[in-house]
C-alpha cells in the first residue's frame, strides 16, 4: 500500500470532518446528487489547493471557510447555468421530523406549520432568506456566517435581526388576516 505524500494529510482530515455536512449543503442548495457531488468535489479541489494557508486558525475558522467556499461554487454554478440563486428551506423539515418521535396528530400539525413557515420565509428578500438557512438550516454562528458571505459580522447580526423581524410581522399580519 502506497503512503499518501505528507502535505495531503491535513486535507484529507478535513474533507473527512466537513464533507458530509458540505455534502448535505450542497444537496439542499441543488437538488440532484450529481450536482452536489460534483461542486463537493470542487470545493476540496481548493481546499487542498489552499489548505495550508489555513493551518492553525482553529476548527471554527476552518468550518467557515470551508462553507464560504461551498457557497461560492454554488453561486458559480447557478450563473453558469442561468438559474437565480435561492435557498431552499424545504429542506429543513426532513431534518427536524426525522430527529423527533411523534404521534401521528402532532406530526400532521408539525407540517403544517412547517408549510406556513416554508411560505413565509419565501416572502423574504432572498439575502434575508439566505442568513436565515446559514444560520438555522446550517448552524452557523454570525461570524462564521459572515466569513461565508463576506460581510462584517455587525452586518450579519441586523440581517438576522431584520429577517426575523420582518418574519414575525408576517405571521402578525396573517393571523391578523383570519
Amino acid at each position: 500500500m502506497q503512503r499518501l505524500e505528507p502535505n495531503h494529510e491535513p486535507a484529507i482530515a478535513l474533507y473527512e470532518a466537513y464533507a458530509p455536512t458540505v455534502f448535505a449543503y450542497l444537496l439542499r442548495q441543488l437538488r440532484t446528487r450529481e450536482d452536489a457531488e460534483d461542486i463537493l468535489l470542487e470545493v476540496f479541489t481548493v481546499v487542498v489547493e489552499k489548505g495550508a494557508s489555513i493551518r492553525g486558525e482553529g476548527k471554527h475558522y476552518e468550518r467557515a471557510w470551508i462553507m464560504a467556499i461551498a457557497r461560492n461554487k454554488v453561486v458559480d454554478y447557478f450563473r453558469r447555468h442561468g438559474k437565480h440563486y435561492h435557498v431552499p428551506i424545504a429542506a429543513i423539515e426532513d431534518t427536524v421530523l426525522a430527529a423527533e418521535e411523534r404521534q401521528p396528530e402532532q406530526t400532521i400539525l408539525q407540517q403544517e406549520e412547517y408549510a406556513q413557515l416554508r411560505m413565509h420565509v419565501l416572502k423574504l428578500p432572498t439575502s434575508q432568506q439566505e442568513i436565515l438557512q446559514l444560520r438555522f438550516g446550517e448552524g452557523l454562528r454570525c461570524g462564521e456566517i459572515a466569513q461565508v458571505t463576506a460581510k462584517s459580522e455587525g452586518a450579519v447580526r441586523t440581517m438576522l435581526y431584520r429577517a426575523l423581524n420582518l418574519l414575525r410581522r408576517i405571521y402578525e399580519q396573517a393571523e391578523g388576516d383570519l
